[in-house]
């Protein structure tokens, strides 16, 4: 007899460019360019239109923590305890080329950056408008600090001043403090960092700087600059708004949706937390918890997540672990084939499952809703009116998620788009 359960959905495309494991990918905002690093610290930007290779060169020495477009630019962090800022690529392959990627442009180094890569957390970058018309675009960018594994240091791009140091710090002494977070107030280090602004209460056109923080000890701290300092040291003048612990296990990763109310956070235990930022902010201490949901999956072992961009569709990666309990209270992680699921992000109802990659599916992405941009270094507005692309091809393309891992490969998956009929 025939099954009447529909086949399983299968990759629309699959890149198997690199030779190493894939750490992180990251779409730009016209959906132009897939840009994907490995642990050999090399960086591919793939072109969506053709799935050909633009660039590929060596831009660490050590394995890729992030790589992200910002504006002509691209950033890419290494644990190799760099961060560069390069030119972006331009080139164009036409259909006829080679899909190969010898002899492929290498975009120059504009300049480099010496930070703290001891425990892993990539950078988060918040572009800002810039104030000297000498200077094309600015922006603000958090990184671990340089000492300390368990605080955050924000910076100045492309000046590469440091505007605030060691946020977390202020408020714990010395005896209760150690490196990396491991005193009395133990938090652990740092293992995802979100920077990110919203809209001033009260004064029109100002926005207040807020700082997500998750660390080692399965915590989530949001943190804010209420004096509106432009400089700080030692953590002075930043306060934490709440902290919540809902893991058991350490964050593995952390999303915020675009418009940044909502975060979600996975981790090698079987919960997904969801955190209701805003309401967070302007909730009493007493109603504060209701903020902070934990959603539990059948399966353990989630180590990547991320947003949509309309904030109702969220994706989990990971290895599918099944936690197995010997006795001596001795934890042990099975795991299985790596897996990408879909849920809604208000009531964490599976949408989907996505099987390809057969191991850790570290790194996913989706792409942008398409839209009309300003590029701030041009002053220019780009349309994506192109001949070679209809309006329909566009939309299919801004509903791409493509999924990453230890397999070496890339997945890139066409999504319906979830709305209700």
């Amino acid at each position: 007899m025939p099954s009447s359960k529909p086949p399983p959905p299968v990759p629309a495309h699959i890149l198997r460019t690199h030779s190493s494991p894939v750490n992180t990918i990251s779409f730009s905002e016209d959906n132009e360019r897939l840009y994907s690093g490995d642990l050999s610290g090399t960086v591919i930007v793939t072109s969506t239109r053709n799935l050909r290779s633009l660039s590929k060169w060596k831009a660490h020495a050590d394995g890729l923590l992030g790589v992200e477009e910002w504006g002509n630019s691209i950033i890419t962090h290494g644990r190799d305890n760099k961060l560069h800022v390069w030119e972006r690529v331009v080139e164009n392959v036409s259909v006829g080329d080679s899909a190969t990627v010898t002899g492929l442009s290498i975009p120059s180094l504009r300049y480099s950056m010496d930070v703290n890569a001891l425990n892993f957390c990539r950078f988060s970058l918040l572009p800002r408008p810039s104030l000297d018309v000498t200077v094309a675009q600015t922006a603000q960018v958090a990184l671990p600090n340089l000492v300390d594994s368990s605080l955050v240091d924000i910076w100045s791009l492309p000046s590469q001043r440091r505007l605030h140091a060691a946020i977390g710090k202020c408020g714990v002494s010395e005896s209760d403090w150690q490196a990396d977070g491991r005193g009395e107030k133990k938090t652990g280090i740092l293992m995802s960092i979100h920077l990110f602004d919203i809209q001033h209460p009260s004064a029109s056109g100002r926005r207040l700087l807020r700082l997500l923080s998750a660390y080692e000890n399965g915590s989530v701290t949001l943190w804010n600059n209420p004096s509106e300092r432009e400089t700080s040291v030692e953590g002075r003048g930043w306060e934490a708004l709440w902290t919540a612990k809902r893991h058991v296990e350490s964050v593995m990763a952390m999303t915020v949706s675009r418009d940044s109310t909502v975060a979600l956070t996975s981790s090698a235990d079987h919960l997904i937390v969801r955190y209701d930022l805003l309401k967070a902010e302007y909730a009493s201490i007493e109603s504060q918890g209701e903020c902070f949901v934990a959603h539990k999956l059948k399966q353990a072992g989630n180590g990547s997540i991320a947003f949509r961009d309309d904030g109702r569709v969220c994706a989990v990666g990971g290895w599918d672990g099944k936690y197995v309990c010997p006795p001596l209270r001795l934890r042990l992680l099975i795991a299985d084939p790596g897996r990408i699921r879909l849920f809604s992000t208000k009531t964490m109802k599976p949408l989907g499952t996505l099987a390809y990659h057969t191991t850790n599916c570290q790194a996913i992405s989706f792409t942008h809703e398409p839209h009309e941009q300003t590029d701030k270094a041009s002053e220019e507005t780009v349309t994506f009116t192109d001949d070679d692309m209809t309006d329909e091809e566009r939309l299919s393309r801004s509903r791409w998620l493509a999924g990453a891992g230890q397999d070496r490969r890339v997945s890139i998956w066409e999504l319906m788009s979830f709305e209700k009929s």
